[in-house]
């Protein structure tokens, strides 16, 4: 194993066993065999690491085994923030264009932004973007629209939103999901 991965699962396990309330009844052994087996899922939580993502198991398929990564820093990812919502968005920009958009920026790490339910039941297991929004999985009838989905906690709820796909903000980026 490489001496980045050892890190990286290490990093993993320390968050892991702080916030056990996001994965009862998971443990981190049966976390860390699957992930050293998938060495793509590794690669996909580093840079999810690495733009301030910290992410965590939230969820366990019973039939299957599979787990679900999710983005579980307390704000949205400070290195996935001011991007229009997707490539199409990005490109209707006239003036002052971002680097990038975020659902072509989390295909490249490997990861699918969270739906609007997927949002909201990350929300219940602790308030996120309470500073921040994050962009979400946009059904595509109201893509079609010119509109996009964006979620933050305010007032002590969860909320969700709409804008058009083209804005972006300084405070809103995006979360992602990856199963392993």
């Amino acid at each position: 194993m490489k001496p980045a991965d050892a890190q990286l699962l290490q990093t993993l396990q320390q968050r892991f066993e702080q916030h056990g309330h996001r994965h009862a009844g998971i443990a981190w052994a049966d976390v860390q065999v699957r992930l050293q087996a998938r060495p793509a899922a590794l690669r996909t939580l580093a840079a999810m690491e690495a733009t301030g993502g910290e992410p965590d198991v939230i969820a366990q398929d019973a039939a299957s085994g599979m787990l679900t990564f999710c983005d579980c820093a307390a704000e949205s990812p400070s290195g996935r923030r001011s991007l229009c919502y997707d490539l199409q968005g990005l490109q209707a920009r006239k003036e002052h264009r971002p680097a990038h958009s975020a659902v072509e920026m989390a295909a490249e790490m490997g990861l699918t932004l969270l739906t609007e339910a997927q949002y909201l039941a990350l929300q219940a297991l602790g308030p996120v973007d309470t500073k921040t929004s994050s962009w979400l999985l946009t059904p595509p009838a109201l893509r079609a629209q010119g509109g996009a989905l964006f979620g933050d906690h305010r007032y002590g709820r969860s909320f969700v939103y709409h804008n058009g796909a083209q804005s972006y903000y300084a405070v809103r980026g995006f979360r992602g999901l990856l199963s392993v």
